[in-house]
This record gives C-alpha cells, sequence and structure tokens, in this order.
C-alpha cells in the first residue's frame, strides 16, 4: 500500500489532519497500525487538554422508538454555537440519544457508582461496561466505545465536548 493511501485511510479513521498523519505515519516507519494507534493517542491528549475549558452550549436531543415505548434524552455541551450546528456535533448528539434508549446505562462513568454496587457484582470490570455510558460498546458500531465515539468528535471540532446528563423512559419500567 502506498504512503499516500495510508495517509488517507489514516485520515478517514481518526479525522486528523493530513500532517498530523503523515507525521504519525513518518514516525512508525510506514506500519500503518503503529500510526493508527500513535494518533489515537494524540486524540486522547488533545482531549485531556481541552477538559478544562467550559462547554455552556450545545444541544438537547430526544431519542423515542418506533410505538413510542421508549425514550431517551441527552444534554450534551460544547464550547461555541457554531460547533452545536455543525453535522459532526448533531449527528453525535442523536446516535447517543438513540444508544442510550437501546443500550439503557445507569452511570455516565464509573465515578457514579457506589462502591458497595461494585462489592456486590462478581465481575466489576464487566459491570461498568454494560452500566456506564461511557465505556459501553457503541449499538451503531460495537468495534468503539462511547469514550471513542467523544473523544473523535473532540478531535473533529476542536473543541471541549461533554455528555452532561441523560435519561431513559420505558413504559413499564
Amino acid at each position: 500500500m502506498k504512503d499516500l493511501d495510508k495517509i488517507k485511510m489514516l485520515r478517514e479513521s481518526t479525522s486528523l489532519g493530513i500532517s498530523d498523519c503523515k507525521n504519525a505515519l513518518k514516525e512508525s516507519d510506514g506500519d500503518f497500525s503503529k500510526a493508527l494507534e500513535l494518533l489515537k493517542k494524540k486524540g486522547i491528549s488533545v482531549m485531556e487538554k481541552k477538559k478544562g475549558r467550559t462547554a455552556s452550549q450545545g444541544l438537547i436531543e430526544a431519542y423515542i422508538h418506533f410505538g413510542g415505548n421508549l425514550g431517551a434524552m441527552v444534554e450534551v455541551n460544547c464550547e461555541t454555537d457554531f460547533v452545536a450546528k455543525t453535522e459532526v456535533f448533531k449527528r453525535f448528539v442523536k446516535d447517543l440519544a438513540m444508544h442510550v434508549a437501546a443500550a439503557s446505562p445507569k452511570y455516565l462513568d464509573k465515578n457514579e457508582i457506589k462502591e458497595d454496587e461494585l462489592k456486590n457484582v462478581s465481575d466489576a470490570d464487566e459491570y461498568i461496561k454494560e452500566t456506564c455510558l461511557l465505556k459501553q460498546a457503541f449499538v451503531k458500531d460495537n468495534s468503539r466505545t462511547i469514550e471513542d465515539y467523544l473523544h473523535e468528535v473532540v478531535s473533529q471540532t476542536g473543541e471541549n465536548v461533554v455528555i452532561k446528563r441523560f435519561v431513559r423512559y420505558s413504559l413499564g419500567e
């Protein structure tokens, strides 16, 4: 595979810039998987830097499943109204609302779980993956987690993006 093809594939996989993809490929001596891993790490470090920035704009999205027996609502914040209007951000919020309805998370992340609750389960890691939104496999693409998807959105928008809150309703529950 030519370097140009590898760069194109890296861009499609990470949504990072051409120069970032070129540098990662060069740093990994042309190894696509190593370059991809480097870029994912870079995306995480970029997200860490943006975490402290205030995110007071955003969207609230509702998803109602066919038949009206199941629904979810999410609030996702970003730094500017400009980003809130982008297709990338809107798609993420819509996907997230649908995911909450389908996957039924209890918590945003593991910090919300009480220690007593974790002591009562046989496999804490599995419990966290099932009940924490950020650790759940994304229902539309189970090769990545919601946290991975969030990192991609931060990388694509260049802003801090925060899942503020969510709620799920189901008739009879």
